[in-house]
């Protein structure tokens, strides 16, 4: 396996849509291997998830796990690594709540942002199965973010206030704290 380099915010391949996998695809021993090399690549940068442009691949594949004492999101509760192909998300609801996200293809910068409190996400896992499953909370922030790098968006896109934006070490300075409480508030609420 392969830690691949992260693309950054700048590069094109961040704006692009990726596109579907065709059925023979996905079983090729270059796209399994692509798929491992990204796993190996989230789990290098301590990331939650990893999509495809984010290592320059164009192709509509996103991982999401988070380990146990992640060190990079502390607060988030683990979740079972995940390999999504060609995932679809709806919204179960209206409810939102405000989130401080960060991404690896955003270094050094986080923002609050809405993302929906639950959602249903419909995927092909690596061995071509249909799979569906909901999700809520924190976890359902982290498949809207890695679904939205998969559309050719950013989370800075969706930041409503500009003066939410800090560094992490101001972040960690002056917001973790507060963030920290409401991760758990709504870890507490959704279960997840």
């Amino acid at each position: 396996m392969t830690v691949l380099p992260i693309t950054t915010v700048g590069d094109p391949v961040l704006r692009v849509r990726a596109r579907e996998l065709e059925s023979g695809e996905l079983a090729s021993t270059e796209v399994q291997s692509f798929i491992d090399d990204l796993i190996e690549t989230k789990r290098a940068a301590n990331g939650a998830g990893l999509a495809a442009n984010q290592v320059g691949d164009t192709r509509r594949i996103a991982i999401v796990e988070v380990e146990p004492g992640n060190p990079r999101y502390p607060y988030k509760p683990p979740f079972p690594l995940t390999v999504l192909v060609n995932p679809e998300l709806e919204p179960l609801g209206e409810e939102t709540f405000g989130v401080n996200e960060g991404c690896l293809s955003v270094p050094d910068l986080r923002g609050t942002l809405d993302r929906f409190a639950r959602v249903r996400v419909r995927y092909l896992d690596r061995d071509g199965e249909r799979r569906e499953l909901v999700v809520a909370g924190l976890t359902a922030g982290t498949f809207q973010h890695e679904v939205d790098h998969l559309d050719g968006i950013l989370f800075l896109d969706r930041v409503g206030d500009p003066t939410s934006f800090s560094t992490w070490e101001q972040f960690d300075r002056f917001g973790r704290e507060e963030f920290e409480l409401r991760a758990r508030a709504i870890t507490e609420r959704y279960g997840s």
